[in-house]
């Protein structure tokens, strides 16, 4: 009898951590589709923004860029990226670049390092990818837009 009672408790202790680890991965889980969030203004003529791809409920695929008023791609000014390097170190296709591979291979929000000579975008980026991530687990596709700092 005294067996029987504490196989039983065991039992039950086991069958309530399964079912609150189960709720914590349901919790988590994204929603497989593509989410789009961008910052609300323009900042030195650039409107940042990330898309991602979740399938399988993982991010598989992250773009991070900005475009001016007219929809030119930062990551193509050949005169900004040199001035840019010169100055910060760093330039526009590099930084967007490790922002993007570090979100996906973090698969969160969390974690993510400033690159040195881009650390406002940084911050954006971290604005973003934190919607972003709301946005995959609720399954909502619709434009996020992250409110500018300036």
């Amino acid at each position: 009898m005294n067996q029987r009672k504490r196989f039983l408790i065991i039992f039950l202790v086991l069958i309530l951590v399964l079912s609150v680890s189960g709720c914590k991965k349901k919790e988590s889980r994204l929603v497989d589709g593509f989410y789009s969030v961008e910052m609300s203004d323009y900042s030195h003529g650039w409107k940042e923004f990330v898309t991602i791809r979740v399938s399988g409920s993982k991010i598989v695929t992250v773009e991070y860029n900005a475009r001016n008023a007219s929809g030119f791609i930062k990551s193509w000014d050949i005169p900004y990226m040199r001035n840019m390097n010169e100055n910060k170190g760093t330039y526009p296709n590099r930084y967007t670049r490790t922002y993007a591979a570090n979100f996906l291979a973090a698969q969160s929000d969390k974690g993510i390092d400033t690159v040195s000579g881009a650390s406002s975008s940084g911050a954006n980026f971290q604005k973003m990818a934190a919607l972003l991530m709301e946005k995959a687990r609720k399954g909502d596709t619709s434009l996020g837009i992250v409110e500018s700092e300036e």
